[in-house]
C-alpha cells in the first residue's frame, strides 16, 4: 500500500511539472474509469489546471430511448425477455422493464448471451428476446452464441455500439474543446489500439489507453500531458499488461463474421454515422426486430429537465442536473445515468466527489 502511494504521489509531482500554462480537458469514455476516478477522488488531487470528465462509456446509458420502448413492447407482447441487470430499470416511453414485469410480463436478469441461450433451450414454446447491449467487450460473445447455432425460439434485439465513432463524433462536433483522451481498457482489449489512431491522426489529439486502478489513470493523465508538452499527438498504451495494438483478432474475427456496421442514434447525440453493429441477412433468423415485426417508434420528452444527454457529451457535470439526487436517484431514477453502475449520475450518488 505505501509502495502504491509513494509511486502515486511521484506521478502526481510530474503531472505538476507537465504545467502547460493553461487549463486542459481530457475525456474518459469508461464506466469503470469514472469509478476509479470518483471513488479515489483522483479529481481532488489533480492541480486545478487539469479536468477530467466523462464521455459516453456506459453502453446502458447511450441505448437509444427507442430500444428500451422495443424492449418494453416485446415484453408486454408476451416475449420472454432476456437481458442485464443494468438495463432492467431503466426508462423508456413506455415504461421500464421492471415495470412491465410488475404487470406480468417475463423478465428475466441474465449474465450474457450465453445464458440468454439456455433459456431459450429450457422453454422451447416460448420466444425468447435477449436485449443484447454494450460495446466491442460484449459484442464478441454475442456474436459467439449466434455462431453456434442457438434455438429456433431464440432472437436477439441488438443494441450493441462501437466507441471510436462516438469519440471522433465528440471531435468534430466542437461542443467542448478536448485536450486528450482516456480510452477505455476493456472495450481496447478487444479492438486493441489501431482503431483510435485515425483520431489522433485527423483531430491532432492524443491518447492514452488505461487501466483501472488509481495509478494507472494517474500515469494515463501524466502521459496525456507529456505527449501534449512534447507536441507528439498519438495513442500511447499505459495498460500494457491487458491490451495490444492489434487487439483479440478471434474475437474480431467472431464480429465480422456476425455483424454489419450501421448508423445509429445513441441517447442524447443524434445518429452517429458507423457506430453500431447489427445482424447480417445471413443470420436475420435471430433479428428479433423482423421476426417479431418491431419498428422503431419516435420517443416523446418522457424525461423532462433530465440532463443525461448532457453529461454523456461531457458538457456538464451530474449535480449539474436539476433533477440530480432530488427527483432523480437510483431508487426512482429519471434518466438513466442514475440507473446503472457504469453511469455517471449514479456514481456520483454513491461516491460523493472530492472535487468537481
Amino acid at each position: 500500500m505505501y509502495r502504491e502511494r509513494d509511486l502515486a504521489t511521484k506521478v502526481l509531482q510530474g503531472i505538476r511539472k507537465l504545467d502547460p500554462g493553461r487549463r486542459v480537458k481530457f475525456m474518459h469514455v469508461c464506466g469503470s474509469h469514472e469509478v476509479t476516478i470518483t471513488k479515489y477522488g483522483l479529481r481532488s488531487l489533480l492541480p486545478d489546471w487539469i479536468e477530467v470528465i466523462s464521455g459516453p462509456g456506459c453502453p446502458v446509458c447511450v441505448t437509444a430511448a427507442t430500444e428500451i420502448g422495443e424492449a418494453v413492447e416485446l415484453a408486454r407482447r408476451g416475449t420472454f425477455i432476456t437481458t442485464f441487470g443494468d438495463m432492467f430499470r431503466v426508462p423508456g416511453p413506455k415504461g421500464s422493464l421492471a415495470e412491465a414485469k410488475t404487470d406480468g410480463a417475463d423478465v428475466r436478469i441474465v449474465y450474457g448471451a450465453a445464458d440468454a441461450v439456455e433459456v431459450a433451450r429450457r422453454n422451447p414454446g416460448r420466444e425468447v428476446v435477449h436485449v443484447a447491449i454494450g460495446f466491442e467487450t460484449t459484442a464478441p460473445t454475442t456474436a459467439a452464441e449466434v455462431l453456434r447455432e442457438p434455438p429456433k425460439n431464440f432472437s436477439l434485439l441488438t443494441c450493441h455500439r462501437l466507441i471510436p465513432p462516438a469519440m471522433g463524433f465528440l471531435l468534430a462536433s466542437g461542443e467542448t474543446a478536448l485536450d486528450g483522451f482516456i480510452c477505455p481498457g476493456h472495450v481496447s482489449t478487444i479492438i486493441g489500439s489501431r482503431p483510435y489512431e485515425p483520431l489522433s491522426k485527423r483531430f491532432r489529439v492524443p491518447q492514452v489507453i488505461a487501466g483501472f486502478e488509481p495509478i494507472d489513470v494517474l500515469l494515463g493523465i501524466w502521459m496525456l500531458l507529456k505527449q501534449l508538452m512534447e507536441g507528439r499527438r498519438e495513442v500511447e498504451i499505459e495498460y500494457t499488461r491487458s491490451v495490444r495494438r492489434d487487439g483479440n483478432a478471434l474475437a474480431q474475427q467472431k464480429m465480422a463474421q456476425v455483424f454489419r456496421v450501421v448508423d445509429k442514434k445513441w441517447r442524447g447525440f443524434p445518429v452517429i454515422p458507423s457506430s453500431a453493429l447489427e445482424l447480417k441477412p445471413e443470420f436475420e433468423r435471430y433479428d428479433a426486430r423482423k421476426k417479431h415485426d418491431i419498428r422503431a417508434m419516435e420517443a416523446a420528452d418522457f424525461t423532462k429537465g433530465c440532463r443525461c444527454g448532457e453529461v454523456l457529451r461531457g458538457l456538464i457535470y451530474p449535480h449539474e442536473c436539476p433533477l440530480f439526487g432530488r427527483v432523480c436517484t437510483p431508487e426512482h431514477p429519471v434518466g438513466p445515468c442514475a440507473v446503472t453502475t457504469e453511469g455517471a449520475c449514479n456514481i456520483a450518488m454513491k461516491h460523493k466527489p472530492a472535487k468537481i
